[in-house]
């Protein structure tokens, strides 16, 4: 089996993308899926092991991948693993700013370190990582940048220090949009909502039990998303089709942040989902609810 995309074959023949966090979750999809359309993907984490499984996958299904393990937070770090992969493959025409984490806390328990290392993961980070790849590469030769944020809006009761973060890489997004317009680099986001990834089992074992199992029904889709779901979008942002999108967010959340958890949703079944992701493996939490 291969990856069931929903795009033409070879979209990104020639092109080397970036995808941080793509040892796992919706980053190891979106490396598979980008890879299956011709793109030679650079992942990036904080394992070695964690990134060796994924290109050896890739691999066997016939694609290009190579893996760089470097934390994002490390500002000399990521300027040399940028240095790195451009003296190594060239040109980078694409990055994927995925790499990120929290965990559940209502505001008043964070302290000071834990509000910190959230920030570096889902902000700070991703700054670095696109500053880089902007200043080394794309400002001569132009490019396209996702990054990833979150269903933040209107606030993120329980995971505040995420919520902010992310809404920081938003607002950085729509500014580097028009900054580095001139140089032919497009940037936008993407913002999922509650999707079956493998990044839920590594919650406290309470939120997977309490909160998790409720997600579907508070979504008008009554359902959780797909990783491919999210792949897919960040795919068309990065293709020639979205030549004339910057700027923008894309939200993959089956309409749950239009609700405002007081309007009344009707059981159903009508949303299918689309699993294009052939090697896909729910995580514990859903298999379980």
């Amino acid at each position: 089996m291969t990856y069931r995309s929903v795009f033409r074959d070879k979209l990104f023949e020639g092109q080397t993308i970036v995808v941080t966090g793509g040892g796992s979750g919706i980053g190891r999809c979106t490396a598979h899926e980008l890879a299956s359309l011709g793109a030679k993907v650079l992942i990036t984490g904080r394992k070695q092991e964690k990134l060796d499984k994924v290109i050896a996958e890739i691999h066997e299904d016939g694609g290009q991948a190579f893996g760089y393990a470097f934390d994002i937070r490390e500002e000399d770090v990521v300027k040399a693993s940028v240095k790195q992969m451009l003296a190594d493959h060239g040109q980078i025409h694409g990055l994927v700013n995925n790499a990120g984490g929290q965990f559940p806390s209502p505001l008043s328990m964070i302290s000071k370190k834990g509000w910190e290392a959230v920030v570096a993961n889902n902000l700070t980070g991703g700054f670095l990582m696109a500053r880089e790849v902007f200043t080394q590469c794309m400002k001569k030769q132009g490019g396209s940048i996702v990054n990833m944020v979150a269903d933040m809006w209107g606030g993120m009761p329980g995971m505040g220090h995420s919520g902010a973060a992310r809404a920081g890489m938003l607002n950085f997004t729509e500014t580097a949009s028009v900054e580095w317009g001139s140089a032919g680099v497009r940037v936008n986001a993407v913002a999922p909502g509650w999707i079956a990834s493998s990044g839920m089992d590594h919650y406290d074992p309470s939120f997977a039990t309490e909160v998790i199992p409720k997600l579907a029904g508070a979504s008008p889709a009554k359902r959780m998303g797909e990783e491919a779901e999210v792949s897919a979008a960040i795919v068309f942002l990065l293709s020639p089709g979205a030549a004339y999108i910057s700027g923008t967010c894309v939200n993959i959340d089956g309409a749950s942040s239009r609700n405002a958890r007081v309007f009344p949703l009707l059981d159903h079944k009508k949303s299918k989902p689309f699993e294009g992701f052939h090697r896909a493996f729910k995580p514990k939490a859903v298999k379980d609810s």
